[in-house]
């Protein structure tokens, strides 16, 4: 053979060995970094200004805390020195948060698992913190006096949170925060959630939830509430679905309107979402554009029918769904219970015993349903398959918002380095 194609060869045979070396460590790589992440709960508590980061199946055994307000002192020091934002951040603490400040409503990792960004209201921001040192990484402060619920896009990488006094959710960039977009909404937007595609937002504004004009026929006192939905890329408005005219249609004539948590059924035909002062919820139907089930659930004997006791207007608040679609999980805020419902018949399971739980929310591993029990500090799971209450898991001061997340393998709190 030539010497000129025998080296020929050779370099050939040594490029593929290359190539296949270079594949195969670029596979090793990205399995490594894939297996360098650990599924978990984040629970904010927000009354104590922390989250804990606890399993998300199994025991939920807690791993560790973050404190979600290191910058406290600079953010009171801006507070204290301007007489609007001083009066706004009273007027929460005296009215949404019952007598304390909110420091944690939501909060979402970043998809490395290296930050958590969590939106607190009292201090009108969203800020990402460092997971390793617990820093602040970006702040973003919102719109207007107060930051509420947020989402996040299907790929991790577009956070939505929901500025309640300006009337607008702002749509930012998880790994630096710059805004990518904003839009108007209804008065008080509250929850947000992105279709499956990430092709859409929509929003759930609530209206004004804290004054007293609480009686029926003053339900027009509370302001515009409907639900706007968005273009995820443009941030331009799609359509907006108002819930008074649908609840007339089936003779619900005193039923507020003011959307609460609502969740997709898995081909996200249906909407079940729970209103203001309710013990239960709907089902909607997206084609059709009405309201096709309604679900009324046990009252609290010991709860009152005074609406003005009711914590910011929520009876019940907090619906999450099985990712199979058969059962949905309710949170019975006021009624002090939570329940699984079978999705197609929509009889109730056990009333699990739950102290003003305030949210629902998903296992990593689907099997149960996990809820927050503010009044006890604490977090319950629940089984779907049984309705059964599985474990509780004590946590930090008003435990509100929970949501799956990750963090880096191996992960500790900052303050236990």
């Amino acid at each position: 053979m030539p010497a000129i194609r025998t080296r020929h060869l050779c370099s050939v045979a040594a490029a593929l060995a290359l190539t296949v070396s270079a594949s195969a460590t670029a596979a090793t790589a990205a399995d490594s970094s894939a297996a360098a992440l650990r599924e978990v709960l984040f629970v904010g508590n927000n009354w104590d200004g922390t989250a804990d980061v606890i399993k998300s199946s199994g025991d939920f055994a807690k791993i560790g805390r973050i404190n979600v307000v290191p910058d406290k002192d600079q953010r009171m020091a801006e507070i204290n020195a301007n007489p609007i934002k001083w009066i706004y951040f009273m007027a929460i603490r005296n009215s949404v948060g019952e007598g304390h400040d909110q420091f944690v409503d939501d909060m979402y990792s970043t998809p490395d698992g290296k930050s958590v960004v969590v939106s607190r209201p009292s201090f009108a921001d969203v800020v990402s913190l460092d997971l390793t040192t617990g820093q602040v990484n970006w702040r973003f402060p919102v719109s207007g006096y107060r930051a509420d619920h947020m989402a996040v896009s299907p790929d991790g990488r577009r956070v939505a949170v929901s500025a309640s006094t300006s009337n607008t959710v702002h749509v930012l960039d998880i790994e630096n925060g710059r805004e990518l977009g904003k839009f108007g909404t209804g008065d008080k937007p509250h929850e947000n959630i992105f279709t499956q595609d990430g092709k859409y937002i929509y929003n759930m504004a609530i209206g004004d939830v804290n004054t007293q004009t609480d009686a029926p026929w003053l339900d027009w006192t509370k302001g515009d509430r409907r639900i706007t939905v968005v273009d995820a890329n443009t941030y331009q408005q799609v359509k907006v679905i108002d819930m008074r005219p649908k609840l007339d249609a089936i003779g619900l004539t005193d039923y507020s309107d003011a959307v609460r948590p609502a969740v997709f059924s898995p081909d996200e035909s249906k909407l079940y979402f729970q209103v203001s002062f309710f013990n239960g919820f709907f089902e909607y139907d997206l084609a059709t554009d009405r309201i096709t089930r309604t679900k009324t659930l046990p009252k609290n004997p010991a709860t009152s029918d005074d609406r003005t006791t009711f914590v910011n207007d929520s009876r019940h608040h907090g619906i999450s769904m099985s990712p199979d679609g058969s059962k949905l999980c309710v949170a019975g805020t006021m009624d002090d219970y939570a329940t699984v419902v079978n999705r197609t018949t929509l009889q109730e399971g056990p009333l699990v015993t739950a102290s003003k739980p305030y949210w629902a929310t998903v296992s990593g591993d689907g099997k149960s349903c996990v809820v927050s029990e503010s009044g006890t500090d604490q977090v319950t799971a629940i089984d779907f398959a049984t309705g059964q209450k599985q474990v509780s898991v004590p946590v930090g001061d008003h435990p509100q918002r929970v949501r799956l997340g990750h963090v880096q393998s191996g992960w500790t709190s900052p303050s236990a380095r």
